[in-house]
Formats: structure tokens, sequence, C-alpha cells
């Protein structure tokens, strides 16, 4: 029989979690009002997830909390006063981007499973051990993988106790998640952080292809690949829509249900997927599944195509037929909601009424017997009651006087013990303690061990996880260090530069490494001074070739923007760098990486500001850097950008594509900013801010934090000018590093129009 895999629903509201449940969703998904990639949504408090878990487990349905954004070092004080208070609510896993946070949660809050979010990019092998190493239980793989990638992964991630999700339907990004800048650059509202401007899905002036929305993605819908999905064994099915209302939610996971039951019991699939279209949607596209990477995948309609749809069905499509179907879809909807709020009005998230009944005489456990409308257990002290006695020792602080002379078991005490579960989605309705002998004595620890059993079982948690402080970092040490130039190239007539300097020398390899691996090999060994730098994106045999490399090689260092390479740099003893586009915020990211992985040194995230910045700890014996100057990348993109921007002859993406494209183009929004896409040989597509980021100011403002600063010298066309060659550029740089008050004025007049927006805003 065929593994079903589990179908996972957005919750934004109650409402929506409700109609998820009501529709018969496995799990959902929901964050709160703080620290969860969807601030547009309405979210939860705290005491409505506890309300949601118990409605959603009475249903059979698990829920899972979206803590997956980036967290600033002053915000670790906070998150842990959250997990302590979400730790033993029943929760079925949290999910997670930020590496201090699963630090913490993979060190102190182990009854927490963990989910690795749609942010951490996972789409190579190295990535799902170097998450398995850190305890996460389930990764969500790129929604840019076609069908054969995710059954590969999920079959190595079976193999390895972790389970695999996929997005099947909703909004999507067109840029890899995590790894978008674009929001944070031009309005300082991160995706890293859940405020997201979606400036992807803005209207821009007109290209040469007569396109507006040039950027502007369909949704993905794999509604008819569903048997398909089923074989690759990936064990969820994940449906977006966290800022989408509830009769949009209860639609599509009915119709995901029904198609689900279809599969299970006649080995089909249905063929009609008309009430999709009903709902909110930019049009549905599966490109990415089936590896074909095609123009029809964008849309220049970032609106509702729903109406559009219709017409179209109607075979009327002008303005007469658009009126028409517009009323339908509205009155539609209506009836749509309408019956949607029948079905949910009697889910319920209010408290649950509890009775508990002590009891117990001298010489037996205490017996705590607790019932509620739907379970009933006990739970019995380790420790044997005894009658009070001038021996007996007192109850300790906070008890009553009374309660010390009734040996701890009087009812103000108990109520207090036990009432604490009012906090925890329950309501304590009655307390009797009529079969409780009197003059009674039991140590007050082990009451609070019978409350603490009391609401592990109410929460049906196998472990009560107590309460714990902040976790203190290494104390920052004072005053300035020698701080070095380190240079960023992609050219071998480029490798000269550290010379005069002594700058450290970096080179950028590709994201497509397999057709070139022997040339890369022989550069890197001719000159081992030079440190490769891995990129972000490594898919599939591009990954296998990367890792080869690292083993043929064994450079002295390696800087890494994919955690699969850093972890086998881990494992086979070589020095690596955790570079900026795996950013990195906090303290506790870095010494996760430390203790976890040996990393000897880390990337500060650029999107930080200086406030920000300096309140970050670097573990002992490890190396901070940071990059002054480089061009802006917004976002890097499986996909092609120049379909309706500048045009290609070509209506999908394929191998010369990949190896060959060199296309340059320009984009410019409707405040006239400009945005340079770049198409390099075995690279993916990219978006360029149309200025640099210079930061002179950070060797002033911080000098004490950092061991190394980096420039990129790449060959990448931006509106900046250099009145200055390379050599001449690394010498200026290396003088600001040496004398920072007089070299930072030249730098600007040498290097313009800049940008170092985000160091003053920050995130």
């Amino acid at each position: 029989m065929k593994k079903i895999p589990e179908l996972l629903a957005p919750g934004g509201d109650i409402d929506s979690i409700k109609a998820a449940i009501a529709a018969g969703a496995d799990a959902v998904y929901c964050g709160l009002n703080r620290f969860n990639a969807r601030n547009r949504a309405e979210n939860l408090s705290i005491e409505n997830l506890i309300g949601i878990v118990h409605l959603a487990h009475k249903n059979n349905c698990k829920v899972f909390l979206a803590l997956n954004i980036i967290l600033l070092e002053a915000e670790i004080p906070a998150i842990i006063s959250l997990l302590n208070r979400i730790v033993n609510v029943g929760l079925d896993a949290v999910i997670v981007q930020d590496f201090g946070l699963l630090c913490l949660l993979n060190e102190h809050f182990k009854s927490l499973k963990i989910h690795a979010s749609t942010q951490l990019t996972t789409h190579n092998e190295g990535q799902i051990l170097f998450l398995r190493q850190l305890r996460v239980n389930r990764v969500n793989l790129c929604r840019e993988l076609n069908l054969n990638e995710i059954t590969h992964l999920s079959s190595f991630a079976h193999s390895h106790d972790i389970s695999t999700e996929v997005f099947v339907h909703g909004s999507h990004c067109l840029c890899f998640s995590g790894m978008c800048y674009m929001s944070s650059v031009q309005n300082g509202t991160s995706g890293n952080r859940g405020r997201c401007g979606q400036p992807c899905r803005d209207q821009y002036i007109t290209t040469t292809q007569g396109k507006q929305y040039p950027l502007n993605l369909k949704d993905i819908s794999t509604f008819f690949d569903l048997p398909q999905l089923v074989e690759s064994k990936v064990d969820s099915l994940k449906i977006e829509g966290r800022i989408k209302k509830f009769h949009y939610v209860y639609v599509v996971v009915e119709a995901w249900r029904k198609q689900l039951g279809k599969v299970s019991g006649q080995n089909t699939v249905g063929q009609e997927d008309s009430l999709l279209h009903t709902i909110f949607n930019r049009g549905f596209s599966n490109g990415f599944l089936h590896g074909n990477i095609h123009k029809s995948m964008f849309t220049d309609n970032p609106r509702d195509n729903s109406a559009r749809y219709l017409a179209e069905k109607n075979g009327d499509c002008t303005d007469t037929g658009m009126e028409r179907a517009k009323r339908q879809i509205y009155q539609d909807r209506s009836d749509i909601i309408h019956h949607v709020k029948k079905k949910i009005s009697h889910l319920k998230t209010c408290r649950t009424p509890v009775e508990i009944h002590i009891s117990g005489n001298p010489g037996s456990p205490l017996k705590v017997s607790v019932k509620t409308d739907a379970i009933s257990f006990n739970v019995y002290s380790h420790h044997v009651l005894v009658k009070r006695s001038s021996g007996n020792r007192s109850c300790g602080y906070g008890i009553s006087k009374q309660d010390r002379n009734d040996g701890c078991l009087g009812f103000d005490t108990l109520q207090k013990v036990f009432g604490v579960i009012n906090s925890s989605g329950y309501q304590l309705l009655h307390l009797s303690l009529q079969d409780l002998d009197k003059d009674l004595f039991l140590p007050f620890k082990a009451i609070k061990s019978l409350q603490r059993s009391v609401l592990s079982t109410l929460n049906g948690i196998d472990e009560f996880t107590l309460p714990m402080t902040t976790p203190q970092t290494i104390k920052q040490t004072g005053g300035r260090i020698d701080t070095s130039l380190s240079v960023l190239i992609s050219s071998q007539k480029d490798i000269h530069l550290g010379d005069e300097t002594n700058a450290d020398i970096y080179f950028q390899l590709p994201d497509f490494l397999q057709n070139n691996i022997s040339e890369y090999r022989d550069l890197l060994l001719n000159n081992p001074h030079i440190s490769p730098v891995f990129p972000a994106i490594l898919i599939g045999e591009h990954f296998t070739a990367a890792v080869d490399l690292l083993q043929q090689i064994r450079p002295q260092r390696v800087m890494t923007n994919n955690t699969g390479i850093a972890y086998y740099a881990w494992k086979m003893n070589i020095p690596w760098i955790a570079g900026p586009y795996l950013n990195l915020a906090n303290s506790h990211g870095l010494l996760c990486l430390k203790k976890s992985f040996n990393c000897m040194g880390a990337f500060i995230s650029n999107e930080l500001s200086k406030t920000q910045i300096k309140t970050i700890r670097k573990p002992k014996q490890f190396s901070l850097f940071y990059s002054i100057y480089h061009p802006l990348l917004l976002m890097t993109s499986r996909q092609c950008l120049f379909h309706h921007v500048s045009g290609c002859s070509k209506e999908r993406m394929d191998q010369h594509c990949i190896k060959g494209c060199t296309k340059s183009a320009t984009l410019n929004n409707m405040q006239d900013e400009t945005f340079y896409i770049k198409k390099n040989p075995y690279e993916h597509n990219c978006i360029y801010n149309n200025i640099n980021f210079l930061n002179a100011d950070i060797p002033i403002d911080i000098p004490e934090k950092f061991t190394s600063f980096f420039i990129d010298l790449r060959d990448i066309t931006t509106d900046t000018a250099v009145i200055v060659d390379k050599a001449k550029l690394t010498r200026i740089f290396s003088e600001l590093l040496r004398d920072t008050t007089g070299e930072k004025q030249n730098i600007d007049h040498l290097i313009s129009p800049t940008t170092n927006l985000q160091y003053k805003k920050g995130i």
C-alpha cells in the first residue's frame, strides 16, 4: 500500500486554522505575533496558540509553530522566554531558520521537534547532514527542485531519519528562499525578518517586451502531479498561504484532501481543478516540478486571475464577459464563505474544563486524579505520605503558614500548584481534597513533580522541560585587533591583487561546477594561497563535484555560503568560514557553528545596523568577517529573468543557457531606480542593485570586533564607478584599515555612487 503524504495547511489566524481542520488537514503551520516570516498575517497570541493545539489534537491534526526568521542579539532573552512558555503545551514541531535558535533548541529544549524552514534553502545531501547534526527532524526542500531531485533527497533524508516536505500550492518566490535581499536593500524590510515588501511583484516601467510586471511568477500548483509526488516518497505536501483568508484555506485543503483520497483509494487522480480557480490565484504553473523552466511560468498580471479564468472558460473575454465573470466569482466566494463559516462554527478554542481529585493516607503515594471531557487519568507521587512531625522540614518560600502546618498539603498550596493549568489552555473547575487525610507531609519538590506529570499528560508530551535562563555567551574582549584585508575575485587575471598588500585572496567558484572541475582544481592546486569560495546554490551533480573538488585540493581554508560544503569541510578537518549568505546575526549562531562544526570564522550579515552588530560577541579563537565593499546581490533565481525584460528566442531554459548565456539587462521600477540582471556562464540568473554597497565607517565605528574586512572586486557592472584600477583600489582599502580616518574621504571620492543604507537602518 502506498504511503500517502501528510497534508500541511497554512494558518494565519484562528479561523484559517479552523478551516484547515474542517477541510481535513493533517497538520497546520502558524505563527505568533513575533518571530515568524509572515508578519503581514494576523498571527496568534500564545493564549490562542494553546487553544489551537488542543483543538487540532482533538481532530487528529498536528500543529507546527513558525519561528522562522533570523534573530538579533537583543532578542535572545525574549525568544527564550517564549520557548519557556510554549515548550510544554504539546506543539508537534517548531519551524526554524536561525542557527542561534537551532543551537538553543538543540541544547536546552530537546523535547521540541525541529523543522528546517524553507528559508534555509535546502537542496543537497550535505545540507541535510548538516541539519541532522543540529537535531532537525524535517527539512523543507527548495521550491525550485524537480521530481527527480525531490525523490533523491527524500530517499537520502529517510536513510538518515529525517522527513521531507515540499510546497505544492500557492504563491511562489522568484528567488531561492532565504537569499532575497531586494526588499531589505530597497525598503529596509527584510524577507529574513518576515517583512518582505514583495518588490518583485511591483509594476515596472514597460520593458522592451511590453511587460509591466516582468518578475511576477504564477502560483505553484502541482494538483495533477500528486501520483508522482506520492511516488517521490516526500512526507508532507505543504500549502502556502498564511496571509490568505479562511475560505481560501478551506477550498485548497478540501480540494487536495479529495485528490489524496482518489490517489489512495482508486490509484487515480481527479482532472478537475475549477474550484481552485474560484479563489485568489495568479494562474498556475508546475514548471519547476517537471524541470521545465519556461517563459509562461510568468504572468504580467499580479492581481487575482479568477475572473479571467472563468471568462476564458465561458468563451467570452470581452468587457461584458469579464464583468459577468467577476459577478459570478463574487457570488461563488460569498457562498463559499457562508458555507465555511457554518463548517467551523462548532470548532472552539476555549479552555478545556478540568476536575482534579487528590487523595492519600500515611504510607501510600499521593494520588492525583484528573478528568476532562475527553480523558481521565491518575498520577502518583514517588514519595509516600507521612504524618507531619516537628522534624519535617517546612515547605519553603511562598507557602502559607497554614500550609506548612498542614505538611504542604493544604488547599491553598495545592490550588496554587495545580492552578497553573489555567495558563496552559485549561480551566480548573474543581479541586477536591475530601479523600486526603489530614496532617500529612510530602516534600514540595514531589508536589511540583506531580504538577509537571499532570501537565505532561494533559498536553500529550513525553518529557516536561523546566524553564531556563538566557545562557551567557563569551564576554567580549576589549581593545583593537589587527584587522586584515580580504579580496574576492573570480578571474585568474586578478590573482596578483594581494601581492603588494598581503591581502588574503578568495576565489569565487560558480554554481555549476561539474563541467569545469578540472580547471578549478588546477587553479587552486597551483595557487595554494588562494581560498575557494563555494556558492550558496549547489544542486545535484554540481554539489557532488564541489565535494570532490574539496577532497582533491584540501585547501588551507574555505569560505562557503552552502552548509552542505560546511558539513564536508568539517568532516575533512578543513578550516572553513561561514559566508555572508548564511545570514548570521547573533552570538549564539556563531557559537553553534563553532561548537557543532568547528567553524573557524563567519561573516556577520550585511543586513544589520551598527547598533545591531555591536552587541554580537564572538566565541574565543573565532574570526569575524564583514564585507565593506561589494555589488549588492538582490536575488538569485533558477528561472530565466530575461524572458519578459529584454526577451529571449528560447521558450524554456536548457543546458546551453546554463553553460553559455552571458546576457545582461537593466530594469527600472516606477521610481526610475535601475536594477541589473546578469547571467554569467555556469551561474544562475541574478539581480543586482544599481549601486554598490560601501561601508568605510565600520572600521572606525567597531575597530575591536573584526578579523578581516572583505572587498569584492569581481567584474559585475552597476552604476557605481571606480576611477582607479583594482591594484590601486586594494592598496587604498589596505591603507583604510591602517589609518581609518585618513583614507575614508579618499575612498568615498574614488568609488561613487554607493550606499550603506542597511548599516544605517538595520532590520
